[in-house]
């Protein structure tokens, strides 16, 4: 999660976060590349000879200056096509989980288990225990096997919400009526928060997203607890 004064993305714990971080790292690169050459243009025009008209109007300066910001534009759309092309991919999903979006809760169903829903509310704060997170707790979390792909179906039976887990780099618009879906594969054990980040109404602010990756011999563990408890 995100600590107190924190600068950049949290941790990453999915391969597709891991590229959004290096892409992010790639980007910064260019922009900074960008800025220096700008910022040293304008000295030199303001200190030497730079902007006799003849320099302005020679042929090689427009050249340089349709060229590179076309290669420029190149260097970022690659590689970011394809992170757009692994994001979109979903292929042969282990686990399918369907995220509901309602005025202020989640509610979660494992199609793939039977009966298995439950609904994630936040937990007051004035019911947290020590060590728990205020706004950011949930009375039930969402639960999957850690480095297995999980496809999430996400709609609303409201208003618009939308689904964000940053550690995992998922954001998925939840509309009522629709049925979207996006795909993770958590790459390492631990708890994960996220919120809605869609404006939702009044209490938007308090329908946090909660999910556990665990082995998956304490997933089987805990969904066998959770139909016998249903």
């Amino acid at each position: 999660m995100a600590h107190p004064t924190q600068l950049g993305f949290q941790d990453a714990a999915s391969p597709v976060m891991e590229e959004l971080l290096h892409f992010h790292g790639h980007a910064l690169m260019i922009v900074f590349l960008i800025s220096a050459l700008v910022l040293y243009v304008i000295i030199a025009m303001v200190s030497t000879k730079l902007t006799n008209m003849y320099i302005l109007d020679s042929q090689e300066i427009g050249i340089v200056w349709t060229v590179l910001p076309a290669l420029i534009l190149i260097l970022i759309a690659l590689p970011s096509l394809r992170i757009l092309y692994l994001m979109d991919e979903i292929n042969g999903p282990h686990l399918t989980i369907k995220a509901m979006g309602h005025q202020w809760y989640w509610s979660y169903e494992y199609t793939d288990y039977g009966n298995l829903s439950f609904g994630s509310y936040m937990i007051p704060t004035q019911d947290l225990t020590p060590g728990q997170f205020r706004l950011l707790e949930t009375d039930h979390r969402m639960v999957v096997p850690m480095e297995s792909p999980i496809r999430i179906l996400v709609s609303a039976g409201d208003v618009l919400h939308s689904w964000a887990l940053p550690a995992m780099g998922v954001k998925m618009d939840a509309v009522p009526g629709r049925l979207n879906q996006t795909a993770f594969i958590a790459s390492r054990p631990g708890v994960f928060y996220g919120q809605c980040s869609e404006i939702c109404g009044a209490n938007h602010s308090f329908m946090p997203i909660v999910v556990e990756a665990v082995p998956l011999s304490h997933f089987e563990n805990w969904s066998a607890l959770m139909l016998k408890d249903a």
